[in-house]
């Protein structure tokens, strides 16, 4: 499947060996075709450049690893229809311009509301829902994770005992 990533989530594989870094190399592993373009791929730069210089080294490595398409000129038709503030609007309209199914953004303030929904064709997805939606059946959970939470009990209080009385058995 065509996955377009934002540049949030190139920066944060880039600045740690964390959660989404993992996530990344599970996907091209399991044979997804991740995408990004220069627009992302600069702001992803710009801001490890920033914040994390040592983060450059990887994410050129990154880089490597996925399907780079050119920064396209604005297409206002299509930018302006888009349910999203003026600076995101290119990053969804370069998945929908490289027909990705997906886009993976963890930006939750501009996209959150709009995950799990399809706008052109293009699922936005979290970190998170790309992993469950894709990657759930290539590696299960540990049996103790797939069973079903304990209830937790309250303890009864202890019967007291008044100095004088006598208390009944339950």
């Amino acid at each position: 499947m065509p996955i377009f990533l934002d540049a949030n989530v190139l920066f944060s594989a880039a600045k740690s060996d964390g959660a989404v870094k993992r996530l990344l190399d599970r996907l091209i592993e399991a044979g997804h075709e991740c995408w990004a373009d220069g627009f992302v791929a600069e702001e992803a730069r710009r801001n490890l450049a920033a914040k994390f210089p040592d983060g450059l080294p990887v994410l050129g490595t990154l880089l490597s690893r996925l399907r780079i398409g050119p920064i396209h000129a604005p297409d206002a038709a299509l930018e302006d229809a888009l349910p999203l503030p003026e600076k995101d609007r290119p990053v969804l309209a370069a998945a929908i311009r490289h027909r990705c199914e997906a886009l993976v953004t963890g930006d939750r303030t501009h996209f959150g509301r709009l995950y799990g929904k399809a706008i052109h064709g293009v699922t936005i997805h979290s970190p998170r829902s790309i992993a469950a939606a894709l990657l759930a059946d290539a590696h299960p959970a540990p049996r103790a994770l797939r069973q079903p939470r304990a209830r937790y009990r309250t303890a009864r209080p202890a019967r007291l005992r008044v100095a004088g009385r006598r208390s009944s058995a339950p």
